[in-house]
């Protein structure tokens, strides 16, 4: 059996969705032969290298026009032209659809899953199509063709239920969270971890997202990073920067003006998240689909910040209205919110047990046991 995997390069989610997804089939499944594709790239190379670097920039400097786009990207002109350019791309992917011969095509982007539908309707392959829904509200995009897609897989019932009213069959429909790497199933010893990095295992500790590369509302991360590192409360902090030599050195500059570089680590990028999840009591974080994700299935209260506006603004909607997070907005006093939160323990371990009815740690062998 011949299975693709689709993703595109907007934002890490789909990608580390995809894997997770090649990976479980990689160790589960010796007889099936799987392939992961960005198929933006291999449509046009030019069109993806300018869209992502425009959907970075737009993240990063106009989140408002961004917003505007996911909004207007459901109905209207923007819906159609999209519609219409993914056909000019679908004819594209055939060629790659008639050499691999896949049975089954998974998809994490709606682009993968707009192309394969268009051409599934146009007779043109028979592979069965399934779509996975990597964020916490649903867009009409991930529906556009859903007649030729055989199998939807969504994060939580709401979200069924969306779908349900758009005319999609229920047994179309699997509520199975979004996709997450095995490595959220282990059981960690805590004590070597906060040995390794030299934290305190009675302290709360706080594990701190700064937003990767993108560097998402710098100035506003950097406060939000301050109050948390002079508060009064005994705390710990490990700080993720990411691939953001800027925000590291920013950190690193409030950690020695404050001379708390014992109860403060500052990280790169690391390989390391299901451990420090293991080890946290709070999570701050932008609420992209995969960290929520990860996040819930390490039983973790969040503190959301800096959501692009459009799909993680409705991310953030939601968690907080579960219980499951705090929205820092913007017109918010971070000081306040932060005391607030820290100096009530009653809510921070409500919103811990709150998090077991979302929490789908086992979304990714779900998703591979229901299509194969």
């Amino acid at each position: 059996m011949k299975v693709l995997i689709f993703y595109a390069s907007y934002g890490g989610g789909h990608l580390n969705a995809a894997k997770s997804i090649q990976n479980c089939i990689m160790e589960n499944y010796k007889d099936i032969d799987v392939e992961m594709i960005d198929c933006m790239k291999y449509v046009n190379k030019t069109i993806e290298k300018v869209t992502t670097a425009a959907y970075r920039e737009m993240a990063k400097k106009m989140p408002w026009a961004w917003g505007r786009i996911y909004s207007d990207s459901q109905k209207g002109p923007l819906a159609h032209i999209s519609s219409r350019s993914n056909k000019i791309m679908a004819i594209k992917l055939l060629k790659l659809l008639r050499e691999k011969q896949a049975d089954l095509i998974i998809s994490t982007h709606p682009f993968g899953s707009q192309m394969c539908s268009y051409l599934k309707r146009k007779g043109k392959i028979t592979s069965k199509i399934a779509t996975i829904m990597t964020d916490f509200a649903p867009h009409d995009q991930w529906l556009v063709g859903h007649n030729f897609t055989d199998y939807f897989f969504v994060a939580h019932n709401k979200m069924k239920d969306y779908l349900i009213s758009k005319d999609i069959p229920e047994n179309k429909i699997f509520v199975t969270g979004i996709p997450i790497s095995n490595r959220f199933l282990k059981t960690y010893n805590k004590q070597e971890i906060f040995e390794k990095y030299e934290l305190l295992p009675e302290k709360r500790t706080i594990l701190f997202f700064a937003g990767g590369e993108f560097g998402l509302g710098k100035s506003r991360t950097a406060e939000i990073f301050e109050n948390f590192v002079t508060s009064n409360f005994d705390i710990q902090i490990i700080a993720i920067a990411g691939r953001n030599p800027k925000m590291k050195a920013t950190f690193e500059e409030i950690v020695g003006k404050s001379n708390k570089s014992n109860s403060v680590k500052i990280l790169e990028f690391t390989n390391e998240v299901p451990e420090l999840m293991s080890i946290s009591d709070l999570v701050v974080t932008k609420p992209g689909g995969l960290t929520t994700s990860e996040s819930l299935a390490s039983h973790l209260p969040m503190l959301v910040i800096n959501p692009i506006p459009g799909q993680e603004e409705e991310n953030a909607e939601f968690l907080e209205s579960k219980g499951i997070a705090v929205w820092l907005k913007k017109s918010d006093d971070s000081k306040t919110v932060i005391h607030n939160l820290l100096n009530n323990s009653g809510k921070l371990a409500s919103m811990k047990e709150n998090t077991s009815v979302l929490a789908r740690p086992n979304s990714t062998y779900e998703i591979c046991t229901t299509l194969l």
